[in-house]
């Protein structure tokens, strides 16, 4: 997830101490990005919300044009997240993050994870009443050319709603892949509803990790556009700085949510007839 931030910036470092071109671009290749996830799971934020998949949805989260900065390497990459309602209150959620160095080079499909993601709470983003609450939890798997081992991570996650004012609270500790080195990050995250399908949104980021004593602080900016049902483009700025280093991210995606099985009900049309999905 957001601890991303640190593992690149520790990779950059050790590539500017090599001199030759093959062992540069593979250590940048192998170290950025690597041993923490990107979890997308709500667009175009590092963290998510307190809330699940329906019983029989699948929901794309997509990012097809992402640019990323930091210190001096540039790169591009693809965040995907796929996401599945299997049982109520649960959905299980796959990550992974294709990564296109500037200068060329293999790809990288990096961030990979598997999760569960429980609802404990029912609350505002379940349309009842206080908090909605999610714990997200599962093992970071080896990536394609990239890390092996694996790793794990839980998150606790805290929704609530004030009128126009919506904030989702991201609680993550991590251990890297292979390492198990803990790691720790809080992200909050805030829409604002203005009573347009354009949702201005934020989210502000901190990442420590005890064993290296790197730190990290993002902040992002953005705006998510509900398109139709089930269909949303978002737009987001962010940036960070760690251990004197700057970081920017620019991203663009899109999240579609359409019903595997199971009929949803729709409202019953003009002149008696009904209708499923």
């Amino acid at each position: 997830m957001s601890t991303r931030m640190l593992r690149s910036e520790q990779a950059a470092r050790v590539a500017r101490g090599l001199s030759s071109p093959l062992l540069l671009s593979s250590a940048l290749l192998l170290g950025s990005l690597l041993a923490s996830r990107t979890a997308q799971a709500y667009r175009p934020f590092d963290g998510t919300d307190g809330d699940v998949a329906d019983t029989g949805e699948f929901e794309l989260e997509l990012g097809p044009i992402h640019y990323a900065q930091e210190g001096k390497e540039k790169f591009f990459l693809t965040p995907t997240v796929l996401n599945l309602g299997v049982i109520p209150r649960m959905e299980l959620v796959l990550d992974f993050v294709p990564l296109y160095p500037e200068r060329g080079g293999p790809t990288v499909v990096s961030d990979t994870d598997v999760f569960a993601k429980f609802l404990l709470r029912s609350g505002v983003l379940q349309e009842e009443s206080g908090p909605s609450i999610a714990l997200e939890a599962g093992p970071l798997v080896p990536e394609v050319n990239g890390q092996k081992g694996f790793g794990a991570s839980v998150n606790l996650i805290v929704s609530e709603q004030w009128g126009w004012l919506t904030l989702h609270l991201n609680n993550e500790g991590e251990l890297s892949r292979k390492d198990l080195d803990f790691a720790w990050a809080t992200n909050l995250i805030g829409e604002l509803d203005v009573g347009s399908k354009l949702r201005p949104v934020a989210e502000l980021g901190f990442e420590i990790e005890p064993s290296s004593g790197a730190k990290g602080y993002t902040a992002l900016g953005g705006v998510i556009w509900s398109v139709t049902e089930g269909f949303d483009l978002d737009a987001a700025a962010r940036v960070g700085r760690l251990d004197g280093e700057r970081a920017f991210e620019a991203r663009l995606g899109l999240t579609w949510a359409v019903p595997v099985w199971g009929a949803v009900e729709v409202d019953e049309p003009a002149g008696g007839q009904s209708a499923s999905r």
